[in-house]
Protein backbone atom coordinates (compact mmCIF):
# COMPACT_ATOMS: atom_id res chain seq x y z
CA UNK A 1 0.00 0.00 0.00
CA UNK A 2 1.32 3.46 -0.88
CA UNK A 3 2.28 5.92 1.84
CA UNK A 4 -0.47 8.22 3.14
CA UNK A 5 0.42 11.75 4.22
CA UNK A 6 0.01 12.46 7.92
CA UNK A 7 -2.74 15.05 7.46
CA UNK A 8 -4.81 12.49 5.53
CA UNK A 9 -3.93 9.53 7.72
CA UNK A 10 -4.89 11.30 10.92
CA UNK A 11 -7.92 13.25 9.73
CA UNK A 12 -10.35 13.33 12.69
CA UNK A 13 -12.97 10.60 12.54
CA UNK A 14 -14.96 11.89 15.50
CA UNK A 15 -15.82 15.32 16.90
CA UNK A 16 -13.69 14.57 19.97
CA UNK A 17 -10.56 14.56 17.82
CA UNK A 18 -11.24 17.98 16.33
CA UNK A 19 -8.87 20.49 17.93
CA UNK A 20 -9.20 24.24 18.24
CA UNK A 21 -12.82 24.60 17.03
CA UNK A 22 -14.74 23.65 20.16
CA UNK A 23 -17.33 26.41 19.64
CA UNK A 24 -18.36 24.93 16.29
CA UNK A 25 -18.23 21.30 17.42
CA UNK A 26 -20.49 21.99 20.42
CA UNK A 27 -23.06 23.80 18.26
CA UNK A 28 -23.24 21.07 15.63
CA UNK A 29 -23.47 18.29 18.23
CA UNK A 30 -26.33 20.09 19.96
CA UNK A 31 -28.16 20.41 16.65
CA UNK A 32 -27.88 16.65 16.11
CA UNK A 33 -28.88 15.77 19.69
CA UNK A 34 -31.97 18.01 19.66
CA UNK A 35 -32.85 17.36 16.01
CA UNK A 36 -32.42 21.01 14.97
CA UNK A 37 -30.40 20.31 11.83
CA UNK A 38 -30.30 23.21 9.36
CA UNK A 39 -30.48 22.98 5.59
CA UNK A 40 -27.46 25.17 4.70
CA UNK A 41 -24.16 25.96 6.45
CA UNK A 42 -21.32 28.32 5.53
CA UNK A 43 -17.90 27.41 6.97
CA UNK A 44 -15.42 30.31 6.82
CA UNK A 45 -11.78 30.36 7.86
CA UNK A 46 -8.17 30.17 6.80
CA UNK A 47 -6.61 27.07 5.29
CA UNK A 48 -6.07 23.97 7.39
CA UNK A 49 -8.41 24.90 10.25
CA UNK A 50 -10.80 21.95 9.84
CA UNK A 51 -13.59 23.18 7.56
CA UNK A 52 -13.72 20.12 5.30
CA UNK A 53 -13.00 17.70 8.15
CA UNK A 54 -15.90 18.99 10.24
CA UNK A 55 -18.15 19.06 7.16
CA UNK A 56 -17.45 15.34 6.57
CA UNK A 57 -17.93 14.53 10.26
CA UNK A 58 -21.25 16.36 10.27
CA UNK A 59 -22.33 14.52 7.12
CA UNK A 60 -21.36 11.22 8.78
CA UNK A 61 -23.24 12.14 11.97
CA UNK A 62 -26.54 13.12 10.34
CA UNK A 63 -26.54 9.84 8.40
CA UNK A 64 -25.33 7.68 11.30
CA UNK A 65 -27.71 4.91 12.34
CA UNK A 66 -26.65 5.03 15.99
CA UNK A 67 -25.15 8.44 16.86
CA UNK A 68 -23.50 8.68 20.28
CA UNK A 69 -23.88 12.03 22.07
CA UNK A 70 -24.05 13.92 18.78
CA UNK A 71 -21.06 12.10 17.24
CA UNK A 72 -21.00 9.30 14.64
CA UNK A 73 -20.70 5.77 15.98
CA UNK A 74 -18.20 4.76 13.27
CA UNK A 75 -19.54 1.21 13.25
CA UNK A 76 -22.67 1.31 11.10
CA UNK A 77 -22.60 0.79 7.34
CA UNK A 78 -23.28 4.44 6.63
CA UNK A 79 -20.32 5.58 8.76
CA UNK A 80 -18.02 3.03 7.16
CA UNK A 81 -19.11 3.97 3.62
CA UNK A 82 -18.49 7.67 4.28
CA UNK A 83 -15.12 6.89 5.86
CA UNK A 84 -14.14 4.90 2.75
CA UNK A 85 -15.30 7.77 0.53
CA UNK A 86 -17.77 5.70 -1.51
CA UNK A 87 -21.06 6.83 0.03
CA UNK A 88 -23.72 8.16 -2.33
CA UNK A 89 -25.12 10.30 0.45
CA UNK A 90 -22.10 12.66 0.63
CA UNK A 91 -21.13 14.52 -2.53
CA UNK A 92 -17.98 16.68 -2.48
CA UNK A 93 -17.68 19.38 -5.15
CA UNK A 94 -14.63 21.53 -5.85
CA UNK A 95 -16.04 24.91 -6.86
CA UNK A 96 -12.66 26.00 -8.23
CA UNK A 97 -13.00 23.58 -11.15
CA UNK A 98 -16.80 23.21 -11.21
CA UNK A 99 -17.80 26.84 -11.08
CA UNK A 100 -20.22 27.18 -13.98
CA UNK A 101 -23.98 27.41 -14.22
CA UNK A 102 -24.21 23.93 -15.78
CA UNK A 103 -22.47 22.39 -12.76
CA UNK A 104 -24.99 23.95 -10.40
CA UNK A 105 -27.90 22.89 -12.63
CA UNK A 106 -26.74 19.29 -12.29
CA UNK A 107 -26.99 19.70 -8.52
CA UNK A 108 -30.47 21.26 -8.64
CA UNK A 109 -31.66 18.37 -10.82
CA UNK A 110 -30.03 15.69 -8.64
CA UNK A 111 -31.57 16.94 -5.39
CA UNK A 112 -35.04 16.02 -6.67
CA UNK A 113 -34.30 12.37 -5.90
CA UNK A 114 -34.27 11.18 -2.30
CA UNK A 115 -31.35 9.03 -1.08
CA UNK A 116 -31.82 5.29 -1.40
CA UNK A 117 -29.93 4.74 1.86
CA UNK A 118 -29.45 7.00 4.86
CA UNK A 119 -31.39 10.07 5.89
CA UNK A 120 -29.71 12.99 4.13
CA UNK A 121 -27.99 13.97 0.90
CA UNK A 122 -25.10 16.23 1.97
CA UNK A 123 -23.44 18.46 -0.63
CA UNK A 124 -20.06 19.80 0.45
CA UNK A 125 -19.02 22.62 -1.90
CA UNK A 126 -15.40 23.56 -1.19
CA UNK A 127 -13.97 27.01 -2.11
CA UNK A 128 -17.49 28.17 -2.86
CA UNK A 129 -16.31 31.75 -3.46
CA UNK A 130 -14.90 30.53 -6.79
CA UNK A 131 -18.38 30.04 -8.27
CA UNK A 132 -19.33 32.42 -11.05
CA UNK A 133 -22.06 35.02 -10.58
CA UNK A 134 -24.39 32.96 -12.75
CA UNK A 135 -23.68 29.82 -10.72
CA UNK A 136 -24.49 31.65 -7.47
CA UNK A 137 -27.78 32.85 -8.95
CA UNK A 138 -28.63 29.32 -10.11
CA UNK A 139 -27.98 28.02 -6.58
CA UNK A 140 -30.12 30.62 -4.76
CA UNK A 141 -33.57 29.04 -5.05
CA UNK A 142 -32.40 25.52 -4.25
CA UNK A 143 -30.33 26.81 -1.31
CA UNK A 144 -33.30 28.71 0.10
CA UNK A 145 -35.88 25.90 -0.13
CA UNK A 146 -34.14 22.55 -0.64
CA UNK A 147 -35.92 19.24 -0.12
CA UNK A 148 -36.07 18.18 3.54
CA UNK A 149 -33.47 15.46 2.95
CA UNK A 150 -30.81 17.80 1.47
CA UNK A 151 -28.09 19.66 3.41
CA UNK A 152 -25.65 22.10 1.80
CA UNK A 153 -22.28 22.79 3.46
CA UNK A 154 -20.36 25.60 1.76
CA UNK A 155 -16.70 26.08 2.69
CA UNK A 156 -14.58 29.12 1.82
CA UNK A 157 -11.34 30.84 2.76
CA UNK A 158 -12.61 34.19 1.45
CA UNK A 159 -16.04 34.88 2.88
CA UNK A 160 -16.04 38.45 1.56
CA UNK A 161 -16.38 37.07 -1.98
CA UNK A 162 -19.56 35.15 -1.18
CA UNK A 163 -22.69 37.14 -2.12
CA UNK A 164 -24.81 38.33 0.79
CA UNK A 165 -27.82 36.63 -0.80
CA UNK A 166 -26.02 33.30 -0.27
CA UNK A 167 -24.84 34.17 3.25
CA UNK A 168 -28.32 35.13 4.39
CA UNK A 169 -29.59 31.65 3.52
CA UNK A 170 -26.92 29.85 5.56
CA UNK A 171 -25.83 29.38 9.15
CA UNK A 172 -22.37 30.93 9.20
CA UNK A 173 -19.53 29.46 11.28
CA UNK A 174 -16.16 31.18 11.52
CA UNK A 175 -13.21 28.85 12.09
CA UNK A 176 -10.45 30.25 14.29
CA UNK A 177 -6.75 29.92 13.73
CA UNK A 178 -5.52 27.10 15.94
CA UNK A 179 -3.23 28.11 18.81
CA UNK A 180 0.39 27.02 18.99
CA UNK A 181 -0.27 25.11 22.21
CA UNK A 182 -3.16 23.16 20.65
CA UNK A 183 -1.17 22.26 17.54
CA UNK A 184 1.87 21.25 19.62
CA UNK A 185 -0.24 18.93 21.80
CA UNK A 186 -1.83 17.33 18.72
CA UNK A 187 1.57 16.81 17.06
CA UNK A 188 2.95 15.20 20.23
CA UNK A 189 -0.04 12.85 20.33
CA UNK A 190 0.38 11.82 16.70
CA UNK A 191 4.15 11.36 17.03
CA UNK A 192 3.50 8.99 19.91
CA UNK A 193 1.05 7.03 17.75
CA UNK A 194 3.61 6.92 14.95
CA UNK A 195 6.30 5.72 17.35
CA UNK A 196 8.68 8.57 16.50
CA UNK A 197 10.62 10.52 19.12
CA UNK A 198 10.60 14.30 18.96
CA UNK A 199 11.53 17.08 21.39
CA UNK A 200 8.94 19.55 22.62
CA UNK A 201 11.04 22.44 21.26
CA UNK A 202 11.03 20.91 17.77
CA UNK A 203 7.27 20.35 17.77
CA UNK A 204 6.61 23.83 19.10
CA UNK A 205 8.66 25.38 16.29
CA UNK A 206 6.72 23.33 13.71
CA UNK A 207 3.48 24.56 15.29
CA UNK A 208 4.61 28.19 15.10
CA UNK A 209 5.73 27.79 11.48
CA UNK A 210 2.26 26.44 10.61
CA UNK A 211 0.71 29.84 11.40
CA UNK A 212 -2.51 28.49 12.89
CA UNK A 213 -3.07 25.72 10.33
CA UNK A 214 -3.17 22.12 11.57
CA UNK A 215 -2.80 20.75 8.05
CA UNK A 216 0.28 22.90 7.43
CA UNK A 217 1.75 21.68 10.72
CA UNK A 218 1.28 18.03 9.75
CA UNK A 219 2.75 18.67 6.28
CA UNK A 220 5.84 20.36 7.78
CA UNK A 221 6.17 17.54 10.32
CA UNK A 222 5.90 14.98 7.51
CA UNK A 223 8.75 16.71 5.69
CA UNK A 224 10.93 16.83 8.82
CA UNK A 225 10.35 13.14 9.56
CA UNK A 226 11.33 12.18 6.01
CA UNK A 227 14.46 14.33 6.19
CA UNK A 228 15.54 12.73 9.48
CA UNK A 229 14.14 9.25 9.00
CA UNK A 230 14.97 6.89 11.86
CA UNK A 231 16.31 9.69 14.08
CA UNK A 232 14.91 11.66 16.96
CA UNK A 233 13.45 14.94 15.71
CA UNK A 234 15.23 17.84 17.41
CA UNK A 235 14.96 21.61 17.09
CA UNK A 236 18.18 21.84 15.04
CA UNK A 237 17.01 19.12 12.66
CA UNK A 238 13.71 20.92 12.12
CA UNK A 239 15.62 24.10 11.26
CA UNK A 240 17.74 22.20 8.74
CA UNK A 241 14.69 20.50 7.25
CA UNK A 242 12.60 23.58 6.54
CA UNK A 243 15.44 26.02 5.81
CA UNK A 244 14.98 28.15 8.91
CA UNK A 245 17.69 29.65 11.12
CA UNK A 246 18.40 29.61 14.83
CA UNK A 247 17.69 32.63 17.01
CA UNK A 248 21.45 33.13 17.49
CA UNK A 249 21.69 34.32 13.89
CA UNK A 250 19.11 37.03 14.58
CA UNK A 251 20.90 38.07 17.76
CA UNK A 252 24.18 38.40 15.83
CA UNK A 253 22.43 40.42 13.11
CA UNK A 254 20.88 42.77 15.65
CA UNK A 255 24.23 43.26 17.38
CA UNK A 256 25.83 44.26 14.07
CA UNK A 257 23.03 46.78 13.54
CA UNK A 258 23.80 48.25 16.97
CA UNK A 259 27.47 48.50 15.98
CA UNK A 260 26.55 50.06 12.62
CA UNK A 261 28.69 47.36 10.97
CA UNK A 262 27.41 46.75 7.45
CA UNK A 263 30.33 44.48 6.51
CA UNK A 264 29.52 41.99 9.28
CA UNK A 265 25.84 42.20 8.41
CA UNK A 266 26.55 41.23 4.81
CA UNK A 267 28.75 38.36 6.04
CA UNK A 268 25.80 36.98 8.02
CA UNK A 269 23.56 37.23 4.94
CA UNK A 270 26.21 35.38 2.92
CA UNK A 271 26.34 32.69 5.60
CA UNK A 272 22.57 32.25 5.55
CA UNK A 273 22.47 32.06 1.74
CA UNK A 274 25.26 29.48 1.50
CA UNK A 275 23.56 27.33 4.13
CA UNK A 276 20.63 27.10 1.72
CA UNK A 277 18.14 28.79 4.03
CA UNK A 278 14.80 29.97 2.67
CA UNK A 279 15.14 33.78 2.63
CA UNK A 280 11.38 34.32 2.77
CA UNK A 281 11.18 32.21 5.93
CA UNK A 282 14.28 34.01 7.21
CA UNK A 283 12.61 37.43 6.89
CA UNK A 284 9.38 36.13 8.44
CA UNK A 285 11.28 34.77 11.47
CA UNK A 286 13.24 38.02 11.85
CA UNK A 287 9.98 39.98 11.94
CA UNK A 288 8.87 37.79 14.84
CA UNK A 289 12.23 38.38 16.52
CA UNK A 290 11.98 42.19 16.28
CA UNK A 291 8.32 42.05 17.29
CA UNK A 292 9.18 40.13 20.46
CA UNK A 293 11.97 42.61 21.22
CA UNK A 294 9.52 45.51 20.83
CA UNK A 295 6.92 43.90 23.10
CA UNK A 296 9.51 43.19 25.80
CA UNK A 297 10.74 46.78 25.61
CA UNK A 298 7.24 48.25 25.87
CA UNK A 299 5.94 45.82 28.49
CA UNK A 300 8.39 43.32 30.01
CA UNK A 301 5.48 41.58 31.73
CA UNK A 302 4.26 40.06 28.46
CA UNK A 303 7.18 37.63 28.21
CA UNK A 304 4.97 34.76 29.44
CA UNK A 305 2.72 35.29 26.40
CA UNK A 306 5.58 35.25 23.89
CA UNK A 307 6.63 32.00 22.27
CA UNK A 308 10.26 32.22 23.41
CA UNK A 309 12.41 30.67 26.11
CA UNK A 310 13.33 32.54 29.28
CA UNK A 311 16.95 32.71 28.14
CA UNK A 312 16.01 34.23 24.77
CA UNK A 313 13.70 36.72 26.52
CA UNK A 314 16.60 37.94 28.69
CA UNK A 315 18.81 38.40 25.65
CA UNK A 316 16.08 40.31 23.83
CA UNK A 317 15.59 42.62 26.82
CA UNK A 318 19.33 43.43 26.80
CA UNK A 319 19.34 44.01 23.03
CA UNK A 320 16.26 46.22 23.28
CA UNK A 321 18.07 48.66 25.54
CA UNK A 322 20.07 49.87 22.53
CA UNK A 323 16.98 50.73 20.47
CA UNK A 324 14.11 53.15 20.87
CA UNK A 325 10.55 51.99 20.23
CA UNK A 326 10.50 54.24 17.15
CA UNK A 327 13.56 52.48 15.74
CA UNK A 328 12.04 49.03 16.28
CA UNK A 329 8.80 50.17 14.64
CA UNK A 330 10.82 51.45 11.68
CA UNK A 331 12.56 48.07 11.40
CA UNK A 332 9.20 46.28 11.42
CA UNK A 333 7.91 48.58 8.66
CA UNK A 334 10.97 47.88 6.51
CA UNK A 335 10.84 44.12 7.13
CA UNK A 336 7.08 44.02 6.47
CA UNK A 337 7.61 45.63 3.07
CA UNK A 338 10.55 43.29 2.46
CA UNK A 339 8.44 40.19 3.16
CA UNK A 340 5.97 41.22 0.45
CA UNK A 341 8.72 42.04 -2.04
CA UNK A 342 10.95 39.02 -1.45
CA UNK A 343 8.13 36.56 -2.14
CA UNK A 344 7.92 37.69 -5.76
CA UNK A 345 11.50 38.84 -6.26
CA UNK A 346 13.79 36.99 -8.65
CA UNK A 347 16.85 38.40 -6.86
CA UNK A 348 15.93 37.62 -3.26
CA UNK A 349 19.41 38.10 -1.84
CA UNK A 350 19.81 41.61 -3.23
CA UNK A 351 16.31 42.52 -2.09
CA UNK A 352 17.21 41.36 1.42
CA UNK A 353 20.56 43.16 1.47
CA UNK A 354 19.05 46.49 0.37
CA UNK A 355 16.42 46.30 3.10
CA UNK A 356 19.04 45.56 5.78
CA UNK A 357 21.15 48.50 4.62
CA UNK A 358 18.07 50.72 4.91
CA UNK A 359 17.73 49.56 8.49
CA UNK A 360 21.32 50.51 9.30
CA UNK A 361 21.44 53.67 7.19
CA UNK A 362 18.30 55.77 7.82
CA UNK A 363 19.73 58.58 5.67
CA UNK A 364 18.77 56.47 2.63
CA UNK A 365 15.15 57.44 3.38
CA UNK A 366 13.40 60.75 3.90
CA UNK A 367 10.30 59.74 5.82
CA UNK A 368 9.66 60.58 9.45
CA UNK A 369 10.75 57.22 10.86
CA UNK A 370 14.08 57.62 9.08
CA UNK A 371 14.44 61.13 10.51
CA UNK A 372 14.07 59.67 14.00
CA UNK A 373 16.74 57.08 13.22
CA UNK A 374 19.14 59.75 12.01
CA UNK A 375 18.58 61.83 15.13
CA UNK A 376 19.32 58.77 17.26
CA UNK A 377 22.59 58.22 15.38
CA UNK A 378 23.58 61.82 16.10
CA UNK A 379 22.77 61.34 19.76
CA UNK A 380 25.04 58.32 19.88
CA UNK A 381 27.84 60.28 18.23
CA UNK A 382 27.43 63.10 20.73
CA UNK A 383 27.43 60.68 23.68
CA UNK A 384 30.43 58.81 22.30
CA UNK A 385 28.55 55.54 21.77
CA UNK A 386 28.79 55.29 18.05
CA UNK A 387 31.31 56.40 15.45
CA UNK A 388 33.56 59.39 15.90
CA UNK A 389 33.24 62.94 14.79
CA UNK A 390 35.87 65.60 14.36
CA UNK A 391 35.78 68.28 17.00
CA UNK A 392 34.98 71.49 15.24
CA UNK A 393 34.50 74.99 16.53
CA UNK A 394 35.58 76.51 19.78
CA UNK A 395 32.33 76.24 21.74
CA UNK A 396 31.95 74.52 25.06
CA UNK A 397 32.31 70.77 25.28
CA UNK A 398 29.20 68.60 25.31
CA UNK A 399 28.25 66.74 28.45
CA UNK A 400 28.18 63.40 26.63
CA UNK A 401 31.88 62.92 27.17
CA UNK A 402 32.74 62.71 23.48
CA UNK A 403 34.63 65.99 23.47
CA UNK A 404 32.53 67.49 20.70
CA UNK A 405 31.84 71.21 20.79
CA UNK A 406 28.30 72.56 20.64
CA UNK A 407 29.08 74.23 17.32
CA UNK A 408 30.21 70.87 15.92
CA UNK A 409 26.98 69.26 17.09
CA UNK A 410 24.92 72.02 15.45
CA UNK A 411 26.87 71.49 12.25
CA UNK A 412 26.09 67.76 12.37
CA UNK A 413 22.40 68.57 12.75
CA UNK A 414 22.53 70.99 9.81
CA UNK A 415 24.20 68.30 7.71
CA UNK A 416 21.45 65.85 8.61
CA UNK A 417 18.81 68.45 7.77
CA UNK A 418 20.40 68.98 4.38
CA UNK A 419 20.21 65.25 3.59
CA UNK A 420 16.45 64.83 3.68
CA UNK A 421 13.05 66.42 3.95
CA UNK A 422 12.16 66.86 7.60
CA UNK A 423 8.64 67.69 8.47
CA UNK A 424 6.15 68.75 11.07
CA UNK A 425 2.59 67.95 12.05
CA UNK A 426 1.17 70.97 10.32
CA UNK A 427 1.71 69.20 7.03
CA UNK A 428 3.92 71.94 5.59
CA UNK A 429 5.98 71.51 2.49
CA UNK A 430 9.56 70.31 2.14
CA UNK A 431 12.53 71.44 0.18
CA UNK A 432 11.46 69.02 -2.54
CA UNK A 433 8.32 69.07 -4.63
CA UNK A 434 6.18 66.90 -2.35
CA UNK A 435 4.42 67.94 0.84
CA UNK A 436 6.25 67.82 4.13
CA UNK A 437 4.97 65.60 6.93
CA UNK A 438 5.56 66.47 10.61
CA UNK A 439 6.76 64.06 13.25
CA UNK A 440 5.19 64.93 16.59
CA UNK A 441 8.16 63.36 18.37
CA UNK A 442 10.57 66.01 16.97
CA UNK A 443 10.63 69.53 18.40
CA UNK A 444 10.52 71.47 15.12
CA UNK A 445 11.09 74.76 16.93
CA UNK A 446 14.49 73.46 18.00
CA UNK A 447 15.20 72.22 14.49
CA UNK A 448 14.30 75.62 13.03
CA UNK A 449 16.85 77.27 15.29
CA UNK A 450 19.54 75.42 13.37
CA UNK A 451 18.46 77.00 10.06
CA UNK A 452 20.75 79.63 8.55
CA UNK A 453 19.57 83.16 7.83
CA UNK A 454 17.76 83.51 4.52
CA UNK A 455 19.67 85.41 1.85
CA UNK A 456 18.12 88.14 -0.29
CA UNK A 457 17.96 85.68 -3.18
CA UNK A 458 15.91 83.27 -1.08
CA UNK A 459 13.57 86.05 0.01
CA UNK A 460 13.15 87.18 -3.59
CA UNK A 461 12.32 83.59 -4.53
CA UNK A 462 9.61 83.59 -1.86
CA UNK A 463 8.07 86.70 -3.38
CA UNK A 464 8.35 85.44 -6.98
CA UNK A 465 6.84 82.03 -6.19
CA UNK A 466 4.31 83.02 -3.55
CA UNK A 467 1.33 81.37 -5.30
CA UNK A 468 3.04 77.98 -5.55
CA UNK A 469 4.37 78.24 -1.99
CA UNK A 470 0.87 78.88 -0.66
CA UNK A 471 -0.25 75.57 -2.18
CA UNK A 472 2.40 73.74 -0.15
CA UNK A 473 1.43 74.98 3.28
CA UNK A 474 -1.42 73.36 5.27
CA UNK A 475 -4.76 73.78 3.54
CA UNK A 476 -6.33 75.33 6.61
CA UNK A 477 -4.01 78.36 6.28
CA UNK A 478 -4.11 78.69 2.49
CA UNK A 479 -7.17 81.03 2.25
CA UNK A 480 -5.53 83.44 4.70
CA UNK A 481 -2.13 83.19 2.95
CA UNK A 482 -3.67 83.98 -0.43
CA UNK A 483 -4.83 87.34 0.96
CA UNK A 484 -1.29 88.37 1.91
CA UNK A 485 0.50 90.93 -0.24
CA UNK A 486 4.15 89.99 0.03
CA UNK A 487 6.97 92.13 -1.31
CA UNK A 488 10.68 92.56 -0.75
CA UNK A 489 11.76 95.88 0.79
CA UNK A 490 15.55 96.00 0.89
CA UNK A 491 16.47 92.78 2.70
CA UNK A 492 13.11 92.41 4.45
CA UNK A 493 9.92 90.51 3.60
CA UNK A 494 7.07 92.94 4.12
CA UNK A 495 3.39 92.00 4.50
CA UNK A 496 1.70 94.96 2.82
CA UNK A 497 -1.96 94.65 3.87
CA UNK A 498 -4.57 96.73 5.69
CA UNK A 499 -5.04 95.09 9.13
CA UNK A 500 -7.87 97.31 10.35
CA UNK A 501 -10.19 94.26 10.49
CA UNK A 502 -7.91 92.65 13.08
CA UNK A 503 -8.08 95.37 15.73
CA UNK A 504 -9.89 93.41 18.48
CA UNK A 505 -7.97 90.94 20.68
CA UNK A 506 -9.61 87.80 19.27
CA UNK A 507 -8.88 88.79 15.67
CA UNK A 508 -5.29 89.67 16.54
CA UNK A 509 -4.81 86.22 18.05
CA UNK A 510 -6.20 84.64 14.89
CA UNK A 511 -3.94 86.80 12.71
CA UNK A 512 -0.80 86.09 14.78
CA UNK A 513 -1.34 82.32 14.88
CA UNK A 514 -1.90 82.13 11.13
CA UNK A 515 1.14 84.22 10.29
CA UNK A 516 3.22 82.10 12.67
CA UNK A 517 2.21 78.82 11.01
CA UNK A 518 2.73 80.25 7.52
CA UNK A 519 6.17 81.51 8.54
CA UNK A 520 7.14 78.11 9.97
CA UNK A 521 5.90 76.34 6.86
CA UNK A 522 7.98 78.50 4.53
CA UNK A 523 11.02 78.12 6.80
CA UNK A 524 10.68 74.33 6.53
CA UNK A 525 10.39 74.56 2.76
CA UNK A 526 13.61 76.51 2.33
CA UNK A 527 15.41 75.24 5.46
CA UNK A 528 16.15 78.89 6.23
CA UNK A 529 15.04 81.34 8.88
CA UNK A 530 12.16 83.39 7.50
CA UNK A 531 10.98 86.63 9.13
CA UNK A 532 7.94 88.65 8.03
CA UNK A 533 7.87 92.36 8.91
CA UNK A 534 4.38 93.62 9.71
CA UNK A 535 3.52 97.33 9.51
CA UNK A 536 1.36 98.55 12.39
CA UNK A 537 -0.77 100.89 10.24
CA UNK A 538 -1.67 100.69 6.60
CA UNK A 539 -0.10 103.44 4.52
CA UNK A 540 -0.40 104.02 0.81
CA UNK A 541 2.66 106.23 0.85
CA UNK A 542 6.11 105.60 -0.56
CA UNK A 543 8.63 103.04 0.59
CA UNK A 544 10.51 105.64 2.60
CA UNK A 545 7.46 106.17 4.84
CA UNK A 546 6.81 102.49 5.12
CA UNK A 547 10.30 101.83 6.38
CA UNK A 548 9.63 103.75 9.62
CA UNK A 549 6.70 101.53 10.58
CA UNK A 550 8.41 98.18 10.08
CA UNK A 551 8.82 96.14 13.28
CA UNK A 552 9.78 92.59 14.13
CA UNK A 553 10.60 90.24 16.98
CA UNK A 554 13.88 88.41 17.10
CA UNK A 555 12.55 84.96 17.93
CA UNK A 556 12.95 82.44 15.14
CA UNK A 557 9.81 80.49 16.02
CA UNK A 558 7.69 83.65 16.50
CA UNK A 559 9.10 86.23 14.12
CA UNK A 560 6.23 88.75 13.86
CA UNK A 561 5.28 91.78 15.95
CA UNK A 562 2.10 91.39 17.96
CA UNK A 563 1.41 95.09 18.42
Amino acid sequence: MSYTALYRKWRPDSFEEVKGQEHIVKTLKNEVIHNRIGHAYLFCGTRGTGKTSIAKLFAKTVNCEHPVDGSPCGECESCKAIARGNSFNVIEIDAASNNGVDNIRQITEAVQYAPSQGKYLVYIIDEVHMLSAGAFNALLKTLEEPPEYVIFILATTEARKVPVTIMSRCQRYDFHRISIETITARLAELMEREGIKATDEALRYVARAADGSMRDALSILDQCISFNLGEELTFEKVLNSIGAVDVDIFIRMTETIIKDDINSLMDIVNEVVWQGRDLTQFVSDYIWFIRNMLFLKISPGVRSNLDITEETAERLVELGKDFSTDALMRYLDILGELLQEIRISTIKRITLEIALIRMVRPEMQSDISAVTGRVERLEKIVSGEGGSSSSEGTGSQSSGGAGISEEAVRKLIREELAKGNYSDSSGTGSAGDGPVRRNSDIDMNEVRKSYNEASVDVLQDVVNNWDSIVNRIPKVYQPFAKKLKIRLYGDKLVVDNDWSEYEDAHSQKFFISHIKEITNGIADIYKRKIVFYIRNNYNDGSDSKQGKSVKTKGKVDFPIDQA
